[in-house]
């Protein structure tokens, strides 16, 4: 069976200690923010989905004791361009029927008009979301690019779950001195093995880059720029030869890939496809985050 790559992007937060829930209490938590089709003049719309891709079914799903949430945007795509030629077609007919140019408050007016006009007509696109709680570990992951999507699932999951509240995960040794670090010794940390890839950005005003894909790290120009002053803003690694990922200045890990040593073994029926594969990569990510926090000389300890 060909495998789903369950998690690509992940951004990796502490559940504050104040916080338990049962899934059922979870569920009714999510329940009142389910997701609904953007309407006909609605721009966007954001609400839980089913994980498992069910329709009507449960909203949290608890694989081996993990749980896994999935959280749908929609948003319609109206080109900032069209409104602005509609708005200029409209003023030029007013200035031509009444001889008198609009001002500025009549334009803001018009192209408020002009976006509900249009907005039913313009295509609507949608991205998911997935997101991963480890109650033992107390870990909210979150699988997104970027860290604008991530605080709107944190926005979504704090209001619909009572009491919950999340920090970014922080290091006693921050991404940038560690990579640093490890490209200048040319010994990558114990369990980590460096990638082909890397982002080097300098500290001054130049603000000059140098990226290298598909090349070895492990010679004297790379280190003599990293010597030089620029710092590592990406980086990748291969964890204990099973997960290989890019390691981000913000402590983002991208480009996740599970390697096939991983699925030795793993026989995935029919029907049990997302079990399975939420189960192989939380089981993979629950021993390396602790491996990875390790290399970056542990977590910062919440006051």
């Amino acid at each position: 069976m060909e495998r789903v790559q369950v998690f690509k992007n992940i951004i990796v937060y502490r559940i504050g200690a104040g916080w338990s829930a049962t899934v059922a209490q979870m569920e009714e938590g999510l329940e009142a923010d389910r997701f609904v089709e953007c309407g006909a003049s609605q721009e966007k719309s954001v609400g839980w989905v089913e994980p498992r891709g069910e329709a009507h079914g449960l909203l949290v799903e608890a694989v081996g004791g993990q749980l896994i949430l999935k959280l749908m945007v929609e948003s319609r795509a109206l080109p900032g361009s069209v409104v602005t030629r509609k708005v200029k077609e409209r003023v030029a007919q007013i200035e031509a029927s009444t001889g008198r140019k609009p001002g500025k408050k009549e334009i803001r007016d018009l192209k408020d008009d002009i976006r509900l006009e249009l907005l039913p007509m313009a295509f609507t696109k949608q991205a998911a979301v997935l997101i991963w709680i480890d109650p033992q570990a107390r870990w909210l992951v979150i699988d997104a690019s970027s860290q604008a999507r991530a605080d709107e699932v944190v926005t979504l999951l704090v209001k619909s779950l009572t009491g919950l509240a999340v920090t970014l995960l922080n290091t006693q040794v921050s991404p940038t001195a560690a990579m640093s670090e490890w490209l200048i010794s040319q010994e990558p940390p114990a369990g980590f093995t460096v990638d082909r890839e890397c982002e080097l950005k300098a500290a001054d005003e130049s603000k000059a880059v140098v990226r290298y894909a598909r090349h070895p790290l492990d010679n004297e120009e790379v280190k003599q720029h990293v010597v030089g002053g620029k710092l590592p803003t990406r980086l990748a690694l291969t964890w204990d030869s099973r997960v290989s990922f890019v390691l981000t200045e913000g402590l983002q890990l991208k480009k996740l890939t599970f390697l096939e040593v991983v699925f030795e073994g793993a026989a995935a029926g029919k029907d049990d496809g997302f079990d399975a594969d939420t189960a192989i990569a939380t089981g993979e990510l629950r021993k390396l985050l602790p491996d990875l926090l390790q290399a970056l000389g542990g977590e910062v300890a919440l006051a």
